[in-house]
C-alpha cells in the first residue's frame, strides 16, 4: 500500500468560513469607497444641480425623503444650468487652464529635482539609506501650513533670500518673488517633493544593478545605460510620482493663496471663493465635480491603455 498522503476536500464549514473571509477582505475597501467617496460625491453632484438660495442650506431644492412623491418632485427641479454657466464664463475656463498649466510645470520641476535625489539615495551605501530616507520624510513632521508660511519669510522683499543675495552682491535691489507664479512653483515643488522621490526611490532600490554593469561591459556608455536600462525600469515609479504631485497640485488652494497672491488664478482658489465668500454652493459644487472629472477620466483612460499594453 502506498504511503502517499491523500488530499481530502476541506469540510463545508471551512469552505464557508474561507468564502466569508475573502468576501470581507474584498468588501471592506468597497464599503470604505462607498462611504467616503461615492456618497459624498453624489451629495456634491446633487448640490451642483440645485439653485442658489438665501436659506440654510443655501440652495434649493432640498430633497425631501418623506415620500416617493416628494422626492420625485425635488429631483424634477434639478438642472444643469450651473454647468452651462461655467462653460460660458471665461473666468472658470481660464482658472482650469491656469491650474493645469501650473500643475504640469510644477510636476516637471518636481521630477527634475526628485529623480536625481531618488537616484542618489538608491546608489548610496545601504547603511546610510535609512538616514537619507528620513531626511526626505522629515518635513511631514511639521504642519503643512507652517511650512508654507515659512516660505513667506524667505521669499518676501526683505526676506532671507533677498538679504543673502544682496550680501553676496549678486543683485542690487530685492527681487519680487512673493505673490508671483514663481513663488507658487517653489511652494509646490518643496511641499510635494517627497511624493515624487519615494515612488522613484522604491523602483530604483529594487532594480538589479547587474544589468547596468552588463551593459557597460558590452560597450554601452554610462549615459546610454541610464536611458536604456535604469530609466525604463524606474518608469512606473516616475508615473506614480507624477500622478501623486499633479493631482493635488491642480486643486491646490493654500500655496497659491499665501504665496501667489491675487494675481495667481487657480481653480482651488476660485472654488474656495465660491463656497465661503460668495456662498454660491451650487456653482462651487459644479466646479468641484468638473475638476474631479477632469482628473479622473484621463487617469482611467491611461490605466485602460496600460492594461491593454500589458495584456
Amino acid at each position: 500500500m502506498s504511503d502517499k498522503p491523500v488530499d481530502r476536500p476541506a469540510p463545508p464549514a471551512s469552505r464557508g468560513a474561507g468564502r466569508l473571509f475573502r468576501a470581507g477582505v474584498i468588501g471592506i475597501p468597497y464599503v470604505w469607497l462607498l462611504a467616503l467617496f461615492l456618497v459624498p460625491f453624489l451629495i456634491v453632484f446633487k448640490i451642483s444641480l440645485s439653485e442658489t438660495a438665501i436659506a440654510q442650506p443655501p440652495y434649493l431644492p432640498v430633497l425631501d425623503l418623506s415620500g416617493i412623491a416628494a422626492l420625485w418632485d425635488g429631483l424634477r427641479q434639478l438642472s444643469f444650468d450651473n454647468y452651462a454657466w461655467l462653460a460660458g464664463d471665461p473666468l472658470y475656463i481660464n482658472a482650469y487652464l491656469s491650474s493645469l498649466r501650473i500643475a504640469l510645470v510644477s510636476t516637471l520641476l518636481t521630477l527634475a529635482v526628485g529623480y536625481p535625489l531618488a537616484y542618489g539615495m538608491a546608489r548610496a551605501p545601504a547603511g546610510i539609506r535609512p538616514a537619507l530616507l528620513m531626511l526626505i520624510i522629515l518635513p511631514f513632521w511639521t504642519s503643512f501650513l507652517i511650512r508654507v508660511y515659512a516660505w513667506i519669510g524667505i521669499l518676501r522683499g526683505e526676506g532671507y533670500l533677498n538679504q543673502f543675495l544682496l550680501w553676496m552682491g549678486l543683485i542690487d535691489q530685492p527681487l519680487a518673488i512673493l505673490n508671483t507664479e514663481t513663488a507658487v512653483y517653489i511652494g509646490i515643488v518643496y511641499s510635494y517633493l517627497p511624493f515624487m522621490v519615494l515612488p522613484i526611490y522604491a523602483g530604483l532600490e529594487r532594480m538589479d544593478h547587474r544589468l547596468v554593469e552588463a551593459a557597460n561591459d558590452l560597450g554601452c556608455t554610462p549615459l546610454g545605460a541610464f536611458w536604456k536600462i535604469t530609466f525604463p525600469l524606474s518608469l512606473p515609479g516616475v508615473i506614480a510620482g507624477c500622478f501623486l504631485v499633479f493631482i493635488p497640485a491642480v486643486g491646490e488652494f493654500v500655496i497659491p493663496d499665501l504665496l501667489g497672491g491675487s494675481q495667481t488664478l487657480m481653480i482651488g482658489k476660485v472654488l474656495w471663493d465660491e463656497f465661503f465668500i460668495n456662498r454660491d454652493w451650487p456653482v462651487a459644487s459644479a466646479v468641484a465635480v468638473l475638476l474631479l472629472i477632469l482628473l479622473v477620466v484621463p487617469i482611467m483612460i491611461f490605466q485602460r491603455v496600460q492594461a491593454r499594453n500589458v495584456g
